[in-house]
Order: structure tokens, then C-alpha cells, then sequence
């Protein structure tokens, strides 16, 4: 098998793996909260789950209605499809466990959308008396694609690649006399 097939099916895996976790994360903690007595159940220090439903594009930011919904749903299988386009020239192991990421994370929400109508997020964070926004693992796996994607762009990949012209490159005489 080529290095290039074990990129993507190591991508491919990747989104499964995602996709499942966060489908089965969300079902559990979903069926956890129907026995809480309290909408905000406390984990550890800082860290609380709460049941709550996305119908918003981001962070619940633009609720939307029916259309929106699959308005949206219709963007992250785009999305998804499109990084799987890009999955098949992933360059390197870091490039194909990215964009795994975005694939399930995309599809894991969109499934949310696609059966319940909203994305179900549960995760609150806090610290010295600020709350972040509520969210999920297939948010998780988004934020992370990104940055991993980010990092191998202009640290990764890049940094390792001899430069194009070596600086200060000596002319032989030859080279010098065809200038």
C-alpha cells in the first residue's frame, strides 16, 4: 500500500473514530441529564455539564429555523466532502489526522442536526468567575483540526523543506559567465 492510500485511510479512520465518540458521548451525557435535578451538573472544579441545545450556526449565535437547519446540514456535508477531497493529497500523517478531525467533527454535528433539529452541546467550562461557551467533541475535534492544520502549515511541514534558492550560493565560473 502507497504512503499516500495509508494517509487517507488513517484520515478516514480518524473520522470515524471521532464521528463514534462524539455520537456516543452525546447520547450518553444526553440520557444522564433526564436524572439530574439541577439543568447544570457539576463534574469537577471548572468543569460542569449542562443540556443544552445549538440551534445557532456558532456558539448559538443566529438561531435557526427549519430551512436554516439544513441550510447548515447541507454545509458541513460540503464541508466534510471537501475535506475528504483534500484528505486524498494529504502530504503527510499530521496534514490526514487533521483534516480526520474536521471530517467527524463536521459529521458528527450535522447528525445532531439532521435527528434532533439542533446540535447538542454539554460541556461548560470555567475559571475565576468566566464561563466559555458550552460544547461538544466534534467542536473539539474542529478547533483541534484547525490548529494541528495551522501548526503543520507554517511550523510543521514548512519548516522542514530546504529552502527553493540556498542563501548566499556561490556562482561557479561557468554560471557567472552565462549571467
Amino acid at each position: 500500500m502507497t504512503l499516500q492510500r495509508r494517509h487517507i485511510f488513517f484520515g478516514l479512520f480518524v473520522a470515524v473514530l471521532v464521528l463514534v465518540a462524539d455520537q456516543a458521548t452525546k447520547s450518553l451525557v444526553l440520557s444522564w441529564s433526564r436524572q439530574w435535578v439541577d439543568p447544570l451538573h457539576t463534574v469537577a472544579p471548572g468543569l460542569d455539564f449542562v443540556a443544552l441545545w445549538n440551534s445557532g450556526i456558532s456558539y448559538g449565535l443566529f438561531p435557526q429555523g427549519e430551512t436554516g437547519r439544513w441550510v447548515l446540514v447541507a454545509i458541513k456535508v460540503a464541508a466534510a466532502l471537501l475535506f475528504t477531497v483534500w484528505l486524498t493529497r494529504a502530504r503527510g500523517r499530521l496534514e490526514a489526522f487533521s483534516l480526520g478531525l474536521l471530517i467527524g467533527g463536521a459529521i458528527g454535528n450535522a447528525v445532531d442536526r439532521v435527528v434532533y433539529g439542533a446540535v447538542f452541546d454539554f460541556v461548560s467550562l470555567h475559571a475565576f468567575g468566566y464561563r466559555w461557551y458550552v460544547f461538544n467533541l466534534a467542536d473539539v475535534a474542529v478547533v483541534v483540526g484547525v490548529g494541528l492544520l495551522l501548526y503543520d502549515a507554517f511550523l510543521g511541514r514548512a519548516s522542514k523543506l530546504p529552502p527553493s534558492v540556498p542563501p548566499m550560493a556561490a556562482k561557479s565560473e561557468a554560471e557567472r559567465e552565462r549571467s
